[in-house]
């Protein structure tokens, strides 16, 4: 018991001090912890993004074009090594040294998340994803024009933002079970657009002043953040005395043995391997970083994940979507600015009803997603959508504010539904798939593995993009159309699968 009170966080230590008279607490303990994760795992990742978005909004003023207007106050022509006719081929470097580590350093992410505490990781993650935020800002206030210095920040933020995305789904997957699943990470990935409309505006508010401020700002609020979790994550359920979720094979198996005649040799042998399965230790803070866990507990391999059904056709779809997702994320502001009249503050603030449809389009996903069982289906029906919006937002967005606010929601409905839904309840979903025999050490790694491959994908998206956009945006637009239609033909051997599967079970009704 003592071992299990030093591994409980220190805020929560005090708030359990503070809560013993309080019997409506007890009473509601579990659900309590609950929330904790779901607002504290929000607040984590929501900040993460926060911190990438600063770099698609201060490109319009680090190469500010001056011939055809006069500067705003505290705007210069630019800022060197960026004030060259070669801009958008720096910024595509700047865009792929981040992304490109981002994808690499994913999968290394993923293996160490299942090994350790994911408090510090977490906490540690977000406090060094702050520095080195705060690093590119410090760039102006020093004085600071080497390109070389920019890379290096923007590859070790890579790395260190790798540490969200398999610690807050792995906390969701512990702490709740399968069922309405899809609705509940629907509503909790609107982190993702919540974070970038965050990051926006704040970079927004401070891009004609001090661009500087427009990564200090948002490297400060995930720093301490960061240590808000480090003070008050439970990350997992145990240590606090409350029942892990188990997946749908487990309980089944638990379920069973109840009833089991206690005399049966077999049936024991199977009790306490459920046993193993329910009751397992967490890893504690005394725990070596890689201890060498027991047969059931083992982390599984990355061959053994690649090979859970659904796991590569979801991967390679999730690298066309976040192509076009990010090129969305990196490079809407300056598209907006460049075909509009609007200055650098304003083409900002319209980018961010992107991700407002971004919201609407994950929760849709995930109920839709829910009601049907058919994860797939959803997925390439608003892939099919996708394409012809993004076609009518790049030949009408321009004509009035009010078509590319309509077009703009529109678009983040469709583009990031399929994001979202693929990056949450799928990973899940696949992370605790039956043939992994009550294995939930998996989780952490097919999320690891999707997401890293999409993130490969994230990466070439910007990066052709300021390759493609010296040739005309529309081009960018081109290719964003082709990702969506690769991505949608992807995953027709699993729409067929499913519709097979919706066939049989309605046939297997009309027969019962």
């Amino acid at each position: 018991m003592s071992n299990s009170y030093n591994d409980i966080p220190i805020g929560i230590r005090v708030l359990q001090s503070l809560s013993r008279h309080c019997p409506r607490f007890h009473a509601r303990r579990e659900l309590c912890y609950k929330m904790s994760i779901i607002l504290l795992t929000f607040a984590a990742y929501a900040c993460y993004h926060m911190s990438r978005k600063p770099i698609s909004v201060v490109k319009s003023v680090l190469h500010y074009n001056c011939s055809d207007s006069q500067p705003h106050a505290g705007i210069d022509c630019g800022y060197a090594p960026f004030d060259g006719p070669d801009s958008k081929s720096l910024f595509g470097m700047l865009d792929s040294a981040f992304l490109f580590s981002y994808a690499i350093a994913m999968f290394v992410s993923g293996f160490v998340a299942e090994r350790v505490s994911l408090r510090y990781f977490l906490s540690m993650g977000m406090i060094m994803t702050g520095v080195f935020t705060y690093l590119f800002g410090v760039a102006r206030t020093s004085n600071i024009h080497s390109l070389s210095y920019f890379i290096f920040v923007q590859i070790f933020a890579g790395i260190f933002q790798t540490t969200g995305w398999p610690g807050v789904v792995t906390l969701v997957g512990r702490w709740f079970g399968k069922e309405k699943r899809g609705l509940i990470f629907g509503i909790w990935n609107s982190h993702t657009s919540i974070g970038n409309i965050l990051g926006t505006l704040i970079a927004a508010h401070y891009v004609e002043t001090d661009w500087a401020l427009s990564f200090v700002v948002p490297g400060i609020i995930i720093g301490a953040v960061g240590f808000v979790l480090f003070l008050f994550l439970v990350d997992q359920p145990e240590i606090v005395g409350c029942h892990p979720q188990h997946s749908t094979q487990e309980r089944r198996i638990i379920s069973n043995e109840s009833d089991a005649d206690s005399d049966n040799d077999e049936e024991q042998a199977r009790r306490s391997q459920a046993d193993q399965v329910s009751f397992r230790s967490p890893p504690t803070e005394r725990t070596p970083i890689f201890a060498r866990p027991s047969s059931r507990d083992r982390p599984i391999s990355l061959m053994g994940a690649l090979h859970i059904p659904g796991v590569v056709e979801f991967s390679l779809c999730l690298f066309f979507t976040k192509l076009v997702s990010y090129t969305f994320m990196y490079w809407l502001p300056l598209y907006i600015q460049s075909s509009s009249t609007l200055g650098p503050e304003l083409s900002a603030d319209l980018s961010t009803l992107f991700d407002v449809g971004g919201i609407l389009g994950a929760i849709a996903a995930g109920y839709l997603s829910d009601l049907t069982g058919m994860s797939a289906t959803v997925c390439t029906v608003m892939l099919f959508f996708a394409s012809p919006i993004l076609l009518l937002y790049q030949q009408y967005g321009a004509l009035s504010v009010t078509i590319s606010v309509l077009l703009l929601i529109i678009v983040g409905i469709f583009v990031n539904g399929p994001y979202a839904l693929i990056t949450t309840s799928v990973s899940a979903e696949l992370g605790q798939h039956s043939s992994l025999e009550g294995n939930a050490n998996a989780l952490a790694t097919v999320t690891a593995i999707i997401d890293g491959t999409g993130s490969i994908g994230a990466a070439v998206g910007p990066l052709l993009a300021g390759l493609i956009s010296s040739h005309g945006w529309e081009n960018v637009f081109y290719m964003l159309i082709v990702a969506d239609i690769i991505a949608m033909i992807l995953l027709m051997r699993l729409v067929i699968k499913e519709c097979l599967t919706l066939r049989r079970s309605t046939t297997r009704i009309r027969i019962e």
